[in-house]
């Protein structure tokens, strides 16, 4: 991994934030929160990581494959609201706008997204789009 800075926008190099969460890259490790784990699962679709949206996902709504497009190049996320997600909680909302291009140009993504806390490790449940 190198140290250039993590596309979460989080400002700290990938290494020391959402890499240390992505299972295609090897290291794997639980995020703490709903929002780190969003951050990851940003961090995921803009490298390709399938392997890392996949683990990450609850088991009840997974789905088979959620190939990264190609196509569509992942350039900022803002976190909007973040709702409970604590290490402390068991469920967590993020809302999130993230900023994407792709052939038809430059889009936003709303989406307020669901997580719950099994054991240790949070999980994407699934998110509704808004705008």
């Amino acid at each position: 991994m190198s140290d250039r800075r993590c596309p979460c926008g989080s400002g700290e190099v990938l290494s020391e934030c959402c890499g240390r969460y992505l299972t295609g890259l090897g290291v794997g490790r639980p995020a703490p929160t709903a929002e780190a784990l969003m951050r990851s699962r940003f961090t995921a679709f803009a490298l390709g990581d399938e392997e890392h949206l996949l683990a990450t996902w609850h088991p009840d709504t997974r789905p088979d494959e959620c190939a990264p497009d190609p196509g569509t190049r992942w350039l900022h996320l803002h976190i909007d609201e973040v709702v409970d997600g604590s290490p402390f909680h068991q469920t967590g909302v993020v809302a999130f706008t993230a900023v994407f291009r792709d052939s038809g140009g430059r889009g936003e993504l709303h989406e307020r997204s669901r997580f719950v806390r099994v054991g240790r490790v949070w999980l994407y449940v699934d998110g509704v789009h808004a705008g």
